[in-house]
């Protein structure tokens, strides 16, 4: 699996608390482990994104991400529920 990181995503990230940067770390790991393990909460995001898919970071934020390849995901934006939606 190859994890990619959209320069808008990081652009985002970085704007974060580094306790919320920590937490994307560790469910970045769990997504790489098991894309639906239940905490992630892994469902599509359409219309209001075509083809892409939201996780949770926290019980407020969200991780869109868009699938490149088979094998290959792009987190494109990061913030909270009201941010993105």
């Amino acid at each position: 699996m190859q994890i990619k990181l959209h320069r808008n995503f990081l652009k985002d990230y970085k704007k974060l608390s580094k306790k919320v940067q920590e937490k994307f770390k560790e469910r970045k790991n769990l997504f790489i482990e098991n894309k639906f393990h239940p905490l992630l909460n892994n469902h599509s995001v359409e219309p209001t994104y075509p083809k892409w898919r939201s996780i949770n970071i926290t019980s407020d934020y969200r991780a869109l991400f868009e699938i490149e390849g088979k094998d290959t995901f792009v987190f494109m934006k990061i913030g909270t529920h009201s941010e993105l939606y």
